[in-house]
């Protein structure tokens, strides 16, 4: 008993040291706010100003109908999701920073035990690997996700262990509140329609191989589907009951060659992707390709096979990725609007959690074969959470010279624009060049131009109008806009696809063409830039007044269209 009890108290104590590294992980989030350097992509220049204008605009228990007006003359609300998200509640409640801070904790101990609950109880049950246990769900829970995704791919372990217990049959009400109460912080297009696929192919596997019905199990994957369904109902009216065409029906993604898809592959394979980051590369592959080189030596051990089983899974799901992009499936996506609208290649969602199962197994394995190896386990534990220490967004974006919350979207700075032009808001509409509209979204601006994932296509084909010659000019950005068009930007040739130029920059535009007359027919009167337009005057423009400001990442030139 006292051997039992010294164990029991290494694993608590492991766990307590667990949750101080995640303290330390999410330190700068705490002291710094909005000093701290996060994630522009899908982040800053989309979500946040998302939740943002949702909660300012008094529209967050509006009818299905109902539009946001702030964006591209009413974006449709069903665009900005849920009124039932965690994350939305936290933006609030709570300034954007520190709803940023708290979202990033609950994910991840939600994540670290998660991990650690489904390797304790079905995947290394062994007492001795304690440190096996809670060093993997340790690294898994400081991956490098996509914050707006919330538990979408790090709530996956909690789901995956009450999944198993209930098909098990040796569930508890526990098992049916974590059904319950994930999709209330999670998305169900980002994560968990794939993950609950697999349980489905689980269950399917389970009635052809042992013909084994499990209604149960069966019935816990419907209740947790028909709980998304019903916390996604804007989503689902918007893309699939309105009749109103959106922007998604335009999508291309079949353009690959064969070739380019086995890159991609390989790609994938190795460095991940960039909603899903893994940081496997460097100390977790290698280890797999170990572990791999023994099992195969080896037959007959559940835990080899399920070794074997997940590495494959690793594989196929890298495959599938990038084969959904083969140019090949064209002619079934355009017979089959869904393969285009629904992004399938998304499967791939479902490697973290498979990645850091076949680590901790892997490490398992190599336990088990002594002291030596048992060294090694510890090291490569210990490289990891390295790895991943240096993978923190203030680390990151940092050494990449993001500019920080604060001069991103540098509220001072568009106080002076808001005040100078001195009019209301809702009564004129602005649209960007070269900065993210988004910026001018989340500081109460009024904008032709949007970032989201979804809006009418009616509005898409009238503010082409505005970026017609610009196009023309520009084969890449004209496949960029026509075949995709998630960002409805003032796209200029000269400029290609970025997005930031910060006050440094020495760019300027020299030959703009943007059709004001359609620009002032949909409510535009004026254009915010990062860089200089040397022919504004040519083009209809004329520049009333250059902004700057020491807290602020851009120059802005305000331009008003004659």
């Amino acid at each position: 008993m006292q051997l039992l009890s010294a164990k029991l108290s290494r694993e608590k104590r492991s766990i307590l040291a667990a949750l101080f590294i995640i303290i330390l992980y999410l330190s700068p989030l705490y002291l710094l706010g909005d000093n701290a350097t996060i994630r522009v992509h899908d982040n800053l220049d989309s979500n946040l100003a998302w939740y943002k204008v949702l909660i300012q605009s008094n529209e967050l228990f509006v009818p299905l109908q109902a539009v946001v007006p702030q964006v591209i003359n009413g974006l449709p609300r069903g665009a900005y999701g849920t009124e039932f998200s965690g994350i939305v509640w936290l933006h609030a409640l709570f300034p954007t920073m520190v709803a940023y801070a708290l979202s990033q904790a609950v994910t991840r101990v939600v994540a670290f035990f998660g991990m650690h609950l489904l390797l304790m109880k079905h995947f290394v049950q062994s007492k001795r690997a304690t440190y096996i246990r809670v060093g993997v769900a340790l690294a898994f829970a400081l991956t490098p996700f996509w914050p707006s995704g919330m538990l979408s791919t790090l709530g996956q372990p909690l789901a995956l262990w009450a999944f198993m217990n209930i098909r098990k049959r040796e569930a508890s009400w526990r098992e049916w509140a974590v059904l319950t109460l994930l999709p209330l912080y999670s998305s169900f297009v980002l994560g968990f329609f794939f993950f609950l696929t697999a349980m489905g192919c689980l269950w399917l596997y389970d009635l052809i191989k042992k013909r084994d019905w499990n209604l149960k199990f069966l019935g816990s994957i419907a209740f947790m589907t028909l709980i998304y369904l019903a916390i996604e109902y804007r989503l689902v009216f918007g893309l699939v009951i309105s009749s109103i065409p959106n922007s998604r029906l335009e999508f291309v993604n079949a353009t690959e060659s064969i070739w380019r898809c086995i890159e991609l592959a390989c790609v994938n394979f190795i460095f991940g992707h960039g909603h899903v980051l893994t940081m496997h590369t460097l100390v977790i592959l290698p280890i797999l390709f170990i572990v791999f080189n023994i099992v195969i030596k080896r037959k007959g051990r559940q835990e080899n096979k399920r070794f074997l089983i997940l590495l494959a899974l690793n594989l196929l799901l890298s495959v599938w990725y990038a084969f959904w992009y083969y140019k090949g499936w064209e002619p079934l996506k355009e017979r089959f609007s869904l393969l285009d609208t629904f992004n399938f290649a998304r499967f791939h969602f479902l490697r973290p959690l498979i990645i850091y199962l076949g680590f901790a197994i892997g490490l398992h394995i190599l336990w088990k074969m002594g002291p030596k190896w048992q060294k090694w386990v510890r090291i490569s534990l210990v490289l990891q959470l390295i790895v991943l220490f240096a993978s923190n967004d203030e680390i990151v974006y940092r050494v990449y010279g993001e500019p920080t919350v604060k001069q991103f979207y540098a509220v001072d700075q568009f106080k002076a624009i808001k005040d100078y032009i001195g009019l209301p808001q809702n009564s004129y509409r602005v649209a960007s060049i070269g900065l993210h509209p988004a910026i001018a979204q989340y500081n109460g601006f009024y904008t032709l131009d949007t970032y989201n994932n979804y809006y009418p296509l009616a509005y898409k084909h009238e503010f082409r109008q505005i970026i017609a010659k610009e196009l023309d000019k520009n084969p890449s950005l004209k496949t960029y806009f026509d075949d995709w068009g998630g960002r409805c930007y003032l796209f200029v040739s000269e400029l290609g696809k970025n997005y930031e130029f910060k006050k440094n920059s020495t760019v300027q535009i020299h030959h703009l063409e943007l059709n004001m007359d359609v620009f002032k027919h949909m409510g535009g009167r004026y254009i915010i830039s990062a860089v200089p337009v040397l022919n504004a005057s040519e083009d209809g423009l004329q520049l009333l007044k250059t902004f700057d400001n020491a807290d602020s990442a851009w120059r802005i030139y305000l331009y008003e269209a004659k």
